[in-house]
């Protein structure tokens, strides 16, 4: 069954084609679709498109729709193509006429639309539920070894002193900023496109501020033409997001993969969250942090990929907009199930203490002893001088004590003002509201 359809079937081939794995995705769209319709209804019975008595049948019949999707119950039926189809088939099926009704003054292109901004927003604010999580591991464990001192490097040779506490922090911080574009992604998605119909509006009387207060939506799309246009760019800011975030995340395994090697030796994870050789009895792989990479470097092509479906498209609709999906959905989960596992790393991860008291690591101090001439008076590029030529002659005495007190620095890390940052920026996305409006959308009638 087609929406469109009036006579004439479509080729099986040419329906199986441009279907393609919709109905697989549609499922994840179907409770978006449904709250969307509930808000359409309403909104329809206030501007005198359907009776109050319309109103209340349609919204039940929808209510109980909404509730098979959470149980696991909704399913598309064979012949059916797509999610939006498959709603006003059970509507029409139950209430007749009055089912039929449900899609006066709209179209498959907004009904989409919303059912994907809705279903972006929540993923978003599950992806935002996870990276607080994972910023609270790495937070807890940056202050409880702290003190553990690691070597910082540059150009991959040993550098300056760092410590498990800067190391682990530095990647909470770099979530924050991560969730900076997570916010900037949640707004694009978070403007109501219902009403905008095919991409050029209605002559119905429609209330589509109405509906965006009823869907919890910030604010909408206003120019139709404009609310069509954003299939693809929502989709690409917000790849860009979680981008960034796996960007972070590849960064922060890569590390792991490097500070567990032997040559390194500073990180451990008990045995059971690592894996073995077939043919080498002494091998503890780093797998976990292995594979969160790889599917992280995936991930941080994935603007790439939309850009490359979307280039070119003048405005209005077309049909490989669709694709975006296989791209975009699957996106979401692989990207939570990271955060996840690194949250599970980390949390039993087994630091070395000692690190810095090896004599290989003895030049990360030369800067230490630098610092310390110019405390002295001697001016900075003497003191560089001195300390190099005392390399070059065997004659470098290093001094492990540190002293490190500005902001972000081995002693001042300045944990609780990057939490601080979190929190305000958490505070922004008024998750409040979309929860409060989806609960006045299912209330009883």
């Amino acid at each position: 069954m087609k929406l469109w359809q009036k006579n004439t079937e479509s080729l099986q081939a040419v329906t199986q084609f441009t279907v393609g794995n919709d109905t697989v995705w549609d499922v994840l769209l179907a409770p978006y679709d449904v709250l969307a319709s509930i808000a359409h209804a309403t909104m329809l019975a206030e501007v005198g498109l359907l009776t109050q008595q319309e109103k209340t049948q349609l919204v039940e019949a929808l209510q109980a729709i909404y509730a098979s999707t959470q149980n696991g119950q909704f399913t598309i039926a064979h012949g059916v193509e797509d999610v939006h189809s498959q709603i006003e088939f059970l509507l029409t099926q139950q209430l007749g006429d009055t089912g039929k009704k449900i899609h006066s003054a709209r179209s498959r292109n907004d009904q989409v639309l919303v059912a994907l901004k809705l279903f972006i927003r929540s993923q978003i604010t599950d992806l935002v539920t996870a990276t607080q999580q994972l910023f609270t591991t790495l937070q807890t464990q940056s202050e409880q070894y702290k003190h553990f001192l690691l070597p910082g490097y540059t150009h991959l040779q040993i550098a300056m002193p760092s410590s498990f506490g800067l190391w682990l922090g530095a990647y909470a911080e770099a979530l924050v900023d991560d969730v900076e574009t997570l916010l900037a992604a949640y707004r694009v998605a978070n403007k109501n496109p219902l009403g905008s119909a095919a991409g050029y509006g209605s002559s119905f009387p429609i209330n589509r501020t109405r509906t965006t207060e009823l869907l919890g939506f910030e604010t909408l799309n206003y120019n139709v033409v404009y609310a069509q246009m954003t299939r693809g760019k929502t989709e690409k800011v917000v790849a860009q997001a979680l981008a960034n975030i796996a960007d972070t995340l590849a960064k922060l395994s890569m590390d792991a993969c490097l500070y567990v090697n032997q040559n390194f030796n500073f990180l451990s994870f008990p045995a059971e969250l690592t894996t073995g050789s077939s043919i080498m009895p002494h091998k503890k792989n780093p797998d976990v942090f292995e594979i969160v990479r790889g599917k992280c470097n995936v991930l941080r092509g994935l603007p790439n990929t939309i850009s490359l479906l979307t280039t070119n498209l003048p405005s209005g609709y077309h049909r490989e907009l669709q694709l975006l999906k296989n791209e975009l959905f699957p996106a979401f989960d692989t990207l939570k199930t990271c955060m996840q596992m690194l949250q599970l790393m980390f949390e039993n991860m087994v630091p070395q203490p000692h690190i810095m008291q090896q004599p290989l690591y003895q030049y990360a101090f030369s800067v230490e002893v630098v610092n310390q001439l110019v405390l002295q008076g001697v001016p900075f590029r003497d003191a560089y001088k001195k300390v190099g030529i005392d390399i070059e002659n065997g004659n470098y005495q290093p001094s492990q004590q540190l002293n490190h007190t500005h902001e972000g620095s081995l002693g001042n890390l300045c944990n609780t003002a990057i939490a601080d940052e979190l929190h305000a920026l958490l505070q922004k996305f008024n998750f409040e509201k979309v929860q409060q409006a989806t609960q006045q959308l299912l209330a009883p009638q």
